[in-house]
């Protein structure tokens, strides 16, 4: 029977699962790194995006971060005194949940708190992320932030989206080039796209990346660390130990 000429489809997102290989060479590479730094950190992530990781890795390119299956991350530190790849190591493994990595470095423990205290990028909220606070556009000539700066420090939306502002709910017209929101003399409560504490769906966050509102906030949370010289755990903010956005692991085989 002669082949289809028909054109496929090959789904370019689809990602393959890490193989057998991979999983064994990230396990002997936590366990050659933890001999190498005097300290091992646990670090908790919420709205991860890879921009900022990229910030991170750039910043503490003097450390080695690794990021793995929870099981597997712990099996390589070790999860008893007897199997442990350093004396006490194997107390980190009760923070290794939900979103997580692995940092050693060499660093002061007080500079790497500091830093990820610090460092707090905000980006376009995705679906399923938490509003921070309310979004109106106010009734009127809507403007290139929805009302979130006077109108004299912003510029009327283009014509162009004012189509797609339609299609994603809100009830736009054009009136002498301007895109407008009921009356063009304003008046009325506006358009609510969000109230905070509001789970976003996507036509949410589709309206508020058109409005350049960035609700979403990258944080990392040190919540533990491990010393090499002493073999302590010392804990540093484990109160969302857990909570932290992600999926739960799948057994490594």
């Amino acid at each position: 029977m002669p082949k289809s000429k028909r054109s496929k489809v090959f789904h370019l997102t689809q990602v393959n699962k890490k193989t057998r290989e991979q999983k064994e060479k990230l396990f002997e590479d936590i366990r050659e790194t933890v001999p190498k730094y005097e300290h091992c950190f646990v670090l908790g992530f919420d709205n991860m995006r890879n921009n900022h990781l990229k910030d991170v890795r750039r910043e503490l390119k003097d450390s080695r971060l690794f990021f793995g299956k929870t099981k597997l991350m712990s099996r390589a530190l070790g999860q008893s005194p007897e199997d442990a790849t350093a004396d006490g190591i194997e107390k980190l493994t009760r923070y290794l949940s939900g979103s997580v990595a692995l940092l050693f470095t060499n660093r002061a423990p007080a500079d790497v708190v500091s830093y990820f205290e610090g460092f707090t990028p905000v980006d376009f909220a995705r679906a399923g992320a938490v509003a921070t606070r309310d979004f109106v556009v106010p009734t009127g000539v809507v403007y290139a932030t929805g009302g979130a700066v006077p109108a004299e420090h912003d510029v009327p939306i283009g014509h162009t989206i004012e189509p797609e502002l339609r299609k994603l709910g809100i009830p736009t017209r054009m009136v002498r080039g301007k895109v407008v929101l009921g009356e063009e003399s304003g008046g009325g409560e506006g358009y609510t796209v969000c109230k905070e504490g509001q789970v976003l769906d996507s036509r949410q966050t589709r309206l508020l990346k058109l409005f350049d509102q960035c609700l979403s906030e990258f944080k990392v949370q040190t919540l533990a660390y491990w010393t090499a010289a002493t073999g302590l755990v010392t804990e540093v903010d484990a109160e969302d130990v857990g909570a932290m956005e992600g999926v739960e692991d799948e057994d490594d085989e």
